[in-house]
This record gives structure tokens, C-alpha cells and sequence, in this order.
């Protein structure tokens, strides 16, 4: 009976020092009072609850990201293609031009 009741009161003393460290973690708003156990746990529920909201959206808006630049990349390489047949269009012509000159001259 001794060695169930130092179990009893260490398993006490351990929850009672987790509701602490939650108390640390959990924002308990305007009303920092005294909490019960079952507020703490509400409370602590309803944080983690609005915590997993946030990394949903979070997680949403980087896929979001993630589309846009994929869709930005490849617009940069249509340009750069681009740029390339009109400078490549432009050179030829330059020489098309100076082979000209050099026949008038």
C-alpha cells in the first residue's frame, strides 16, 4: 500500500508539473488567473486546433508559390528563347546588310 501510494503521488506530481510547463505554451488570454485542468486542456486544444489552421494555409500559399514560379520559369525561358531567334533573326540581318555595303562600295 506504501509503494502504491508514493506511485499515486509521483503520478500526481508529474501531471501537476505538465499542466505547468502546458500553462508555458498555451496562450490563456485576458483571464491569466487560476485554470482549471479541463480550461487549461480546452484551451490547449483549441491553440493547437488554430495552430494546424495556420500550417494548412501556410502549406497552401507555398503551393501556391511553388505553381507561380514554375509558371514565371517558364515564361523567363519562352522569353529567353525568344530573345535568342531575334537576336539570332537580327545578326542576320546585320551581315545581310554589310555584305550589301561592301558590294555598293
Amino acid at each position: 500500500e506504501a509503494d502504491t501510494a508514493v506511485c499515486s503521488h509521483s503520478r500526481r506530481a508529474q501531471l501537476r508539473l505538465c499542466l505547468e510547463r502546458l500553462k508555458g505554451l498555451v496562450p490563456l488570454g485576458a483571464v491569466a488567473g487560476r485554470h482549471t485542468t479541463l480550461s487549461l486542456l480546452t484551451r490547449a486544444r483549441l491553440h493547437i486546433q488554430k495552430l494546424e489552421d495556420q500550417e494548412r494555409r501556410a502549406l497552401h500559399q507555398i503551393e501556391q508559390l511553388q505553381r507561380e514560379q514554375r509558371h514565371l520559369q517558364r515564361q523567363l525561358e519562352k522569353l529567353g528563347m525568344e530573345r535568342v531567334r531575334i537576336d539570332s533573326i537580327g545578326s542576320s540581318l546585320s551581315s545581310e546588310r554589310s555584305d550589301s555595303d561592301q558590294g555598293e562600295s
